[in-house]
């Protein structure tokens, strides 16, 4: 059976627009063009409010989505999708496998007070020392050892992955689950981190 990549749902108070989870960027505006005149039909001069919601989408979608809406419709848009990455930003949490990914390689180690975010994966080509942070949208990969704070599915993602040399930090966090490592734990090196029923698992 086909997936529906846009379902219209028009309540009393709102228009909601739900995207299907796995419907890549494309398939989305290809199914937005078919969509705007019906959604321009059920306006006529009334300003009801869209709410878009369903997968939970990248800040270049959001832009995409909302220009091409705003260009047919003068009304307002809201996303449920988080436009920053991190802990409190998380509306709700998704399980995307991660196939493919934008991926930003910081060549060297990350220092002590510096801090990189990015929408796709990380790879540091040295290592997170202590007092650094990364936040990434999707995976994380550490050549060196990892000691500062990492969030990877920092959009909510709980498919996402972090992995290093050697994982020696206090804690991780993938998505909105958050581990503190006990010193026990780090007595024997543990390289890979990843979700496993709502607790992340360290091996």
């Amino acid at each position: 059976m086909r997936k529906q990549i846009i379902t219209v749902q028009q309540k009393q108070n709102q228009i909601t627009l739900r995207i299907h989870e796995q419907a890549s960027n494309e398939e989305i505006q290809k199914e937005l063009k078919k969509k705007i005149p019906e959604l321009k039909k059920l306006y006529g001069d009334e300003k009801t409010p869209i709410l878009v919601t369903g997968k939970v989408l990248k800040n270049k979608e959001i832009e995409e989505i909302e220009k091409a809406l705003k260009g047919a419709i003068d009304v307002k848009i809201e996303f449920d999708s988080p436009k920053n990455l991190g802990l409190y930003s998380i509306k709700k949490t998704f399980e995307n496998e991660i196939k493919n990914s934008d991926t930003l390689f910081h060549k060297g180690a990350l220092r002590s007070g510096q801090k990189l975010e990015y929408e796709g994966s990380i790879v540091i080509m040295g290592d997170l020392n202590g007092g650094a942070e990364i936040i990434a949208g999707e995976n994380i990969a550490v050549v060196g050892a990892l000691r500062g704070v990492a969030h990877a599915g920092a959009k909510g993602n709980k498919k996402a992955i972090i992995t290093a040399a050697s994982i020696e930090a206090p804690q991780v966090r993938i998505a909105n689950i958050i581990k503190e490592i006990e010193k026990e734990e780090k007595a024997t090196v543990k390289t890979y981190a990843c979700v496993c029923d709502d607790k992340i698992i360290l091996e």
